[in-house]
């Protein structure tokens, strides 16, 4: 903890990185090889919590809502119920587990070096990355897919193809996670330091520089007992301020930091080292939507393991069952968890976090039996819908105002429409209807009219009808914690991730991207990470050695 570390204000870093989560642990570990780095991480530690480490207990930890809690909940303007990680690791902690690589276009859109890629991925995954022991609700699905047209088969594959596939997961074999924090273990540790329940509240600047631009030099951070300390950067060329927050810290950190629309500023009464108009913009969700399907038997857990890539830009997905104990089971639902919904059967803006403590409490009177089954779910890539981030006051803790604007744009709607049709068609095939607890599948109107108190995901009554599937997907809609934007390159960063308009500072993580990547994001941040260590040394290494 940052409190036990009293001397490390007599020192400099070559990198002080802010958050160490999927891209600030691999980023980290790598810069360490050749350089001083000082890793600031608002959370705890991920080892010895059974919540985080054990796949049985999945929805605890996005249930927790305690201080101490690796998940910091947050609502959108939308009304959608959404979470942000507090933990080493970040989100590698407290997700599904899903990895599965960003196609070969969106690499290249994004400017990155093929070679360099394809050397970062495979890091990532020998470290990490498992294959699944497929689970009967996934090859369910699999089978499913392939029926309703789905296809090809691509087998066990990390990378991006059209038709059906099983990706890797963070799980290992015995449902134990592997996160982020463990890359760690790659670095050099006599040049890394990390200190936990460090936030940082303000990146310091060197203003005084003539006509040239402001510097970054430091930053200034609190520890869990509110003692203030203040960390500094060597005084070398090349050293850098890098923020990985994520997709709401990161914007969040250079708005508290006068970097941002001068109006958002003026109204917080931030001193303005920048004016830039994009920081807080193009923030994006992408959106999910499920069906309930009861079971006959109970389901064996499972998460993410399946996926289905359309070439209509949907991507099917799949989570089972429960954790197996009653604790849980009283526990954890209705709380930000993909397979219940999120409170899905409540329009979005009339969802709160009394509605989900009202939910909660409703939860100790349901049998268990309600929740034998599965769900299927839908999201769309992209998406092309936006939003913004703006600041709620000056607190670092507080979580800002972030809105999504989930469906505002047409495309991503019919989206949404073609991924409810697809699933119907999966719920027809065999697969699916010798596994359903009448042994003969649903009609769609049973379906819809089943236990909403179980507040399960439903489809509409009438499929063929697209402007109920349209309101559908409006009314039930919730996130797969995919989101992305507030500080996109050409914006707020440049194609090497330094901000534009200021010396010594970058910033790298999702904030950066202007759409999720792949079926799900984690494999390609954590790559980034590695990426960009890797060029970041390579830059600084030739010049020393004047390359």
């Amino acid at each position: 903890m940052a409190s036990r570390f009293p001397t490390f204000q007599h020192e400099a870093y070559d990198y002080i990185i802010i958050g160490g989560g999927t891209a600030g642990c691999p980023l980290a570990a790598t810069l360490s090889q050749k350089y001083k780095v000082l890793l600031l991480e608002r959370g705890g530690s991920p080892y010895g919590n059974r919540n985080i480490t054990l796949l049985e207990n999945f929805h605890i930890c996005l249930a927790d809502v305690s201080p101490q809690s690796p998940s910091q909940g947050f609502i959108s303007t939308d009304g959608v119920i959404n979470a942000r990680a507090k933990v080493l690791g970040g989100g590698t902690c407290i997700n599904a587990g899903f990895y599965s690589r960003a196609k070969p276009s969106f690499v290249q859109k994004a400017g990155w070096d093929a070679e360099l890629v394809n050397q970062s991925y495979p890091w990532v995954e020998e470290r990490i990355v498992h294959w699944p022991k497929v689970a009967p609700w996934q090859a369910a699905l699999r089978d499913g897919l392939l029926e309703a047209g789905v296809s090809p088969y691509n087998g066990y594959s990390y990378d991006h193809l059209y038709g059906t596939k099983v990706g890797g997961t963070i799980f290992d074999e015995s449902g134990y996670r592997h996160t982020a924090a463990d890359l760690l273990a790659a670095g050099n540790p006599n040049n890394l330091r990390v200190l936990l329940h460090a936030s940082v509240n303000k990146i310091v600047f060197n203003m005084k520089q003539g006509n040239r631009k402001p510097r970054a030099i430091g930053v200034q951070f609190k520890d869990e007992n509110g003692g203030h300390y203040q960390a500094f950067l060597k005084r070398k060329r090349g050293s850098d301020i890098i923020v990985s927050a994520g997709a709401i810290g990161s914007p969040q950190l250079l708005l508290l930091s006068g970097i941002g629309p001068r109006s958002e500023l003026n109204k917080h009464n931030i001193s303005v080292v920048l004016r830039n108009e994009h920081v807080g913009k193009g923030m994006s969700d992408n959106p999910m939507n499920s069906i309930f399907v009861p079971m006959k038997n109970p389901t064996k857990q499972s998460l993410i393991e399946t996926v289905g890539i359309t070439d209509a830009g949907v991507f099917i997905e799949a989570s089972s069952g429960f954790s197996q104990s009653d604790d849980s089971i009283h526990c954890h639902h209705g709380i930000m968890s993909a397979e219940i919904g999120q409170l899905s059967t409540i329009p979005p803006k009339q969802r709160s976090f009394d509605k989900i403590q009202k939910y909660v409490h409703n939860k100790y009177s349901l049998p268990k039996e309600v929740f034998d089954g599965g769900f299927i779910l839908e999201k769309i890539d992209g998406p092309l819908s936006t939003g913004s981030l703006v600041l709620v006051d000056t607190d670092i803790d507080s979580n800002p105002n972030v809105t999504f604007n989930y469906f505002q744009h047409p495309q991503d709607l019919r989206r949404c429409v073609y991924g409810i049709k697809t699933i119907e068609k999966i719920l027809k095939t065999n697969h699916f209807t010798n596994l359903t607890a009448n042994g003969a599948g649903y009609p769609m109107e049973t379906l819809l009219n089943m236990s909403i108190s179980a507040n399960i995901n439903l489809i509409p009554k009438h499929t063929n009808d697209t402007t109920s599937l349209e309101q559908f997907c409006r009314d039930t809609v919730t996130t797969i914690w995919h989101y992305h934007g507030g500080c996109h390159v050409g914006k707020v960063v440049d194609q090497h991730y330094r901000v534009i308009g200021i010396s010594g500072l970058r910033v790298i993580d999702g904030s950066t991207l202007f759409s999720s990547p792949g079926t799900n994001p984690q494999a390609t941040v954590l790559m980034m990470g590695r990426y960009m260590g890797v060029k970041i040394l390579r830059e600084r290494l030739g010049r020393a050695a004047g390359v």
